[in-house]
């Protein structure tokens, strides 16, 4: 399992927007993926459970993943909230 701990600095938090990002690169990722802020966990493959988290500008999550891919899905995770869910391409 890999662990870690990222800040939430996208405008406006973890709102549809973003939400709708993390999920479909989740999606993209066998392994198993959760959120977790305040001791409340999401599935990260889950717009609704993500939206539900209510991530706000600040805050900080824990991604935990778990999975035959797991470092590439931590390695592709991190680098959404590093560039505040700036998609290429």
């Amino acid at each position: 399992m890999v662990s870690f701990t990222v800040k939430v600095n996208a405008h406006g938090g973890l709102h549809a927007r973003p939400a709708s990002i993390l999920v479909n690169r989740s999606n993209q990722f066998k392994s198993s993926i959760t959120i977790i802020k305040n001791g409340k966990q999401a599935d990260s493959k889950s717009i609704i459970n993500v939206m539900a988290l209510a991530a706000r500008v600040g805050d900080d999550v824990t991604i935990e993943v778990s999975g035959e891919d797991e470092q590439q899905a931590a390695s592709a995770l991190r680098e959404l909230f590093e560039t505040n869910f700036a998609v290429q391409g």
